[in-house]
């Protein structure tokens, strides 16, 4: 295997992450101002030149080459916000409403490092927390990362724990 394929390969690998192959809808421009729709669906491929990782670099900057030198890292092979707002918005232009909230709220997760997701998850399980604990969490979502909607199911999980009994005694 030859590096074009190898990094061929990897650009693949990465559209993946934002491609679907049910649509075949024509290219359509990408204005902000008038959002995205199916019509720019798979991104990966018809707006390209728009997608960047977190980092700020651009899709077809991911290269095996680039890993291989070390200027590619893993923040730079994970979705960034952008891109998951522009699918947010390719939902919507579908009629998938639902979807477009899950990827708006992946979309502000973003920002929360992994480690204090998964310690987040460990404390919404049943007897884990204290509602004054849940409720701490909701608040450092919301002022710490901006997770607006994630601190209300935080909240909302707290108020439902305490209903059900499900909550750790202080």
């Amino acid at each position: 295997m030859n590096q074009n394929d190898l990094d061929k390969m990897i650009r693949d690998i990465v559209s993946n992450v934002v491609k679907n192959d049910s649509s075949q809808a024509p290219v359509a421009s990408f204005n902000p101002g008038q959002g995205v729709t199916y019509r720019d669906y798979p991104l990966a491929e018809k707006l390209t030149d728009k997608l960047r990782t977190p980092s700020g670099k651009g899709i077809n900057d991911v290269t095996l080459e680039a890993l291989m030198s070390g200027s590619v890292s893993n923040e730079d092979v994970r979705i960034g916000p952008e891109t998951l707002e522009m699918q947010a918005q390719v939902a919507e232009s579908v009629g998938r409403y639902r979807l477009a909230a899950n990827f708006r709220r992946a979309a502000e997760l973003i920002a929360v490092p992994d480690e204090r997701i998964l310690q987040i998850y460990a404390a919404l399980r049943p007897y884990r927390s204290t509602k004054k604990e849940l409720y701490d969490i909701a608040d450092e979502l919301d002022s710490k990362y901006g997770a607006k909607v994630t601190a209300g199911f935080v909240r909302e999980a707290a108020d439902v724990g305490e209903a059900r009994g499900r909550l750790r005694k202080d």
